[in-house]
């Protein structure tokens, strides 16, 4: 996948994606600030949310409609009134996406049904999320892979079977670029339940790019997965978490994002080829390993013992692992304390 430059597939660095989420906090003026601060910090994208809560759920406080989880960082709310509070307005699209292109950030979304789909083609994005709690909407999938758009699917809560059947749907209605992300549907996530060793599997069960859909706190677990095949990592972004908003506790604040950036990139860096040998750069400090040494003023015909020569650095002797092959030889020639040890002064 190659979008604005930055290929998604085996690029040369992560592909980072700010979340902005309902972090605007009602404001158009928020909004436009996080775009602004995510290109700052070196993000490749900024990613909305697009939906209505009326598209979304229905205007009912109580039973299902109504969240009591524990657990939950939206406890004490409705669906409805908490998808109102975090919905990106979709007259903010338009102004969104121009100031992602004056800073040069690609501006993609998430739909949540059909209407968002026509609302972001008449915008032209580039790309197309499928959030985790809609991987399994069959026909929401189905309408957006026909776009022929890159698509990203997290994978939060689906099994196996289930990401099949969505897979399957996706490449039949047209999507010839897809990317998995590893996704832990708990908010925030934790370390222990991310399993980022799913991710080359996926990879290799489906034939796509991966990545991770990060929501635990901090940065470690977006950086561990770059070792095992992340190049696309998306997290939750925030101007400052103290200004709360629905997704701000577990959200980067912009110096955490850009060291995000920067550290991803080298994490993918570091990862290079398989090679066992010693690198040109390697090769000025091979003289610093240890090798034999004369410790002592021998001189010639001398026998040598234990204690004539040493294995230490720097490495311009014989290599340490002739050291009994020279024990009990007869010096050629005398040598002085501090001389590397050689052939050419033992007796044959």
């Amino acid at each position: 996948m190659k979008i604005g430059g930055v290929n998604m597939r085996n690029g040369p660095k992560p592909f980072i994606i700010a979340e902005m989420s309902g972090n605007h906090n009602q404001s158009l003026e928020r909004a436009l600030e996080i775009v602004e601060a995510a290109a700052r910090a070196g993000a490749h994208a900024i990613k909305l949310q697009t939906y209505t809560a009326d598209t979304m759920t229905l205007d009912l406080k109580e039973r299902e409609f109504f969240i009591s989880d524990d657990k939950s960082p939206w406890k004490g709310q409705s669906l409805y009134d908490l998808y109102k509070i975090a919905h990106t307005p979709w007259d903010w699209h338009r102004p969104i996406f121009d100031c992602a292109k004056k800073h040069g950030l690609i501006c993609f979304s998430t739909p949540f049904d059909e209407t968002a789909v026509d609302l972001l083609e008449e915008l032209g994005a580039p790309i197309y999320k499928i959030a985790s709690f809609e991987n399994t909407d069959l026909p929401l999938i189905q309408r957006v892979a026909a776009t022929g758009k890159p698509l990203i699917i997290s994978t939060g809560m689906a099994t196996q079977e289930e990401l099949d059947e969505s897979i399957d749907v996706a490449r039949k209605a047209g999507c010839k670029d897809l990317t998995l992300l590893k996704c832990t549907s708990t908010y925030p996530a934790t370390p222990e339940n991310s399993n980022l060793l799913t991710m080359p599997y996926l990879r290799q069960r489906y034939g796509c790019g991966i990545g991770l859909s990060d929501h635990t706190l901090g940065i470690g677990v977006a950086i561990s997965s770059v070792a095992l095949g992340a190049t696309v990592i998306e997290k939750h972004f925030t101007l400052k978490r103290s200004d709360g908003g629905v997704d701000a506790a577990f959200s980067l604040e912009p110096h955490e994002l850009k060291q995000l950036v920067e550290e991803t990139a080298r994490a993918w860096q570091s990862l290079g080829k398989i090679f066992v040998a010693p690198t040109e750069a390697e090769k000025s400090s091979i003289s610093f390993r240890r090798s034999l040494y004369f410790v002592k003023d021998l001189p010639a015909g001398h026998v040598v013992k234990d204690g004539d020569i040493r294995r230490i650095r720097p490495g311009m002797g014989l290599s340490p692992k002739e050291y009994q092959k020279l024990i009990g030889r007869k010096l050629l020639k005398a040598v002085s304390r501090g001389d590397p040890t050689s052939w050419e002064v033992f007796k044959p």
